[in-house]
């Protein structure tokens, strides 16, 4: 990789019209291994999302958030939000890749992988529109689960077009799906939720609820999959914005949510007030019924802040090649050199998780992909999702204070890192979720160390790590919950290392595995890179 000659003014120019995917040679690899007709697709994906005008949408969009309209002017309720403009033309895009049901329409074997794919990629660009998308196709299964009422969404669920208009369900082109689950009082503990579901009388299975739901994401959804209190438990519900009468459902947004990043997406409070819904699963088993859904949100948050990293790495390593300090391109420092390596390797670790967890989903003819689902998932969406909140940290300092003002792209990355850490589970709820897999299914993770054993034979330390892990799943429930985050981190660093060695080139995955194991390495990034060859490193991870 050859210094740069500094821009004028040593002001290093926007990182834009770029294409996303074949500037990334290990992503390239890594999907072509096994999606190789989806190249070309994926390619003019890059290149759109990559371009200045995306960008822009992207940057509109955040900075006119959206609106909420309670009442019309005549009155009566409308409960409605109103976006930009850019962000329907994001959500179009968004939609028109697949974001929203790829995994249902399409029927190549490849099909998770493409759709993690392009996940990846527009989670570099804005993320906002990533939770109605991928709130909709984590939805699917679920719904696929009530014949009836699957069979009238179904074209519109797996429609490659954004309709917009604030219509009844079959009025619509296409419709979004999200989730009500979290009440003040309970936080995480949805077992304490007090909304309650009553039967609706008259025939039709219809139910009313009242209560209320401190977030609800994302409001402007066409229906929601809602969990409320029946005589026989918790249950899950399908709750439409429109009732089938054609009348507006009772579910009144109270406000939309203040939130730290995620600007461009809207989430609120609602109060329902005898809200006509729809059963879905058994009474008295809606936490698992919903939990099916947010299974695949998990993984969407690890693919998203997989992303988030390799907007931070790139981001910063744009910055180095350009801006001098010192007499020297930042990147000709041998300090910046291994940062940026080090920010590159956990990029490129993150995103061959996340994507083989995601080929897990489909069909497979590996036979831990079962076990890969249930143990690695939580493992996945805590250690990347964590990893990327300290990423954006680091590459907005790569930028000194040029980074620190919100005409740099880092102040929003910096901001809507840590939402993946907290949705669907934050850290400590996540690394109990995982001991209660491990419980479950024991015999899925010491297969699973098999593997990982034999994988890493080779590697003295990586081979200690496994066997530490093994120790760690045969203690008793009360001796792992303290060590819970400890034993999450563990799995993490050694399932990427021996997807590494499973699929990286070998200077990276050498480096990766000499760095991850390190006794000093995770302090801060920075520290070890794995190779005293940061520089030719650097250059396998960037394509212009």
């Amino acid at each position: 990789m050859e210094p740069r000659r500094p821009p004028p003014d040593n002001m290093v120019a926007a990182l834009e019209d770029v294409n996303l995917y074949a500037s990334d040679p290990a992503l390239r690899r890594c999907v072509t291994a096994v999606a190789a007709d989806a190249d070309a697709e994926l390619t003019s994906q890059g290149a759109v999302l990559g371009s200045a005008r995306t960008l822009q949408l992207a940057d509109d969009a955040n900075r006119h958030p959206p609106e909420l309209r309670t009442h019309a002017r005549t009155g009566e309720r409308i409960d409605r939000v109103d976006f930009h403009p850019a962000w329907h033309e994001l959500m179009a895009l968004a939609r028109r890749h697949g974001l929203a049901n790829r995994p249902y329409a399409d029927p190549r074997p490849s099909a998770w992988t493409v759709y993690a794919t392009s996940l990846y990629l527009h989670s570099q660009v804005e993320a906002g529109t990533m939770c109605p998308t991928s709130m909709t196709q984590a939805s699917i299964g679920v719904l696929a689960r009530e014949p009836a009422l699957f069979e009238a969404l179904r074209p519109r669920l797996l429609s490659t077009e954004h309709d917009p208009r604030d219509l009844p369900l079959e009025a619509k082109a296409s419709v979004a799906i999200g989730m009500g689950m979290t009440e003040r009082q309970g936080g995480s503990d949805v077992r304490s939720n007090r909304t309650r579901a009553q039967p609706a009388g008259g025939g039709g299975g219809s139910w009313r609820l009242r209560g209320h739901k401190w977030f609800f994401s994302a409001p402007m959804c066409d229906a929601h999959l809602v969990l409320a209190q029946t005589d026989a438990g918790p249950t899950c519900f399908f709750v439409p914005r429109w009732r089938p009468d054609g009348a507006r459902n009772a579910v009144h947004i109270q406000r939309l949510k203040d939130k730290v990043g995620n600007r461009s997406n809207a989430s609120a409070e609602v109060e329902f007030d005898d809200a006509w819904g729809l059963r879905v699963g058994a009474a008295g088993r809606g936490i698992p019924t919903i939990l099916e859904m947010a299974s695949g949100s998990r993984l969407n948050c690890a693919l998203a802040s997989a992303g988030f990293l390799r907007q931070a790495f790139t981001q910063a390593l744009h910055y180095a090649r350009h801006r001098v300090a010192f007499g020297r391109t930042l990147i000709e420092q041998p300090l910046m050199a291994r940062l940026l390596a080090d920010l590159g390797l956990e990029a490129e670790a993150a995103m061959r998780l996340a994507l083989t967890l995601a080929g897990c989903f489909g069909p497979s003819a590996d036979p831990l992909a079962p076990a890969m689902r249930r143990v690695l998932v939580p493992v996945a969406k805590f250690w990347i999702c964590k990893r990327a909140v300290e990423a954006s940290a680091e590459a907005m300092e790569v930028f000194g204070g040029n980074g620190y003002v919100e005409e740099a792209p880092m102040g929003r990355l910096f901001r809507e890192a840590p939402v993946n850490s907290i949705w669907e589970g934050s850290g400590n709820v996540i690394c109990l979720d995982l001991l209660r897999a491990i419980a479950r299914t024991p015999d899925d993770a010491l297969r699973l160390l098999d593997r990982y054993a034999a994988l890493a034979r080779a590697e003295p330390r990586l081979a200690e790590a496994v066997e530490t892990l093994r120790t760690a799943v045969r203690r008793p429930p009360e001796e792992q919950e303290p060590e819970a985050r400890r034993i999450a981190a563990g799995w993490a660093k050694v399932a990427q290392a021996c997807a590494m060695l499973e699929q990286a080139e070998p200077a990276a995955a050498e480096a990766f595995v000499a760095s991850r194991f390190d006794p000093d390495w995770g302090a801060v990034l920075g520290i070890s890179c794995g190779t005293a060859e940061a520089r030719r490193l650097l250059d396998g991870m960037w394509r212009d």
